[in-house]
């Protein structure tokens, strides 16, 4: 269970997901998520770095091989998850039809 209380931190995801594709620096990984304020951004690092899914290299802040492993496994739930917003998104449009019987 530490492991979800740690990925439903705010942004805790979003940086993994952003660090899924190389290294980056501070600024670009806060660019990347919306302009994250620099206060969450350092304290998620922080804790992403101590739980050993994050490191940083000379290119910036980067997964560690047990981080790359994590998102191998959050990448199904991503694509899940965008076909379940489509479907909202159905299901949204058809709703006012519905209410108008």
């Amino acid at each position: 269970m530490a492991l979800f209380d740690l990925l439903g931190r705010s942004w805790a995801l979003g940086i993994i997901w952003q660090l899924a594709n190389g290294a980056m620096t501070f600024r670009q990984v806060q660019e990347s998520c919306e302009n994250i304020s620099p206060t969450i951004l350092n304290r998620r690092i922080k804790e992403l770095v101590a739980c050993g899914l994050l490191e940083r290299s000379d290119q910036g802040y980067q997964l560690t091989k047990t981080g790359e492993a994590l998102f191998r496994h959050l990448k199904p739930l991503g694509a899940w998850s965008l076909q379940w917003a489509d479907k909202l998104l159905v299901l949204e449009a058809a709703e006012p039809l519905n209410n108008e019987t």
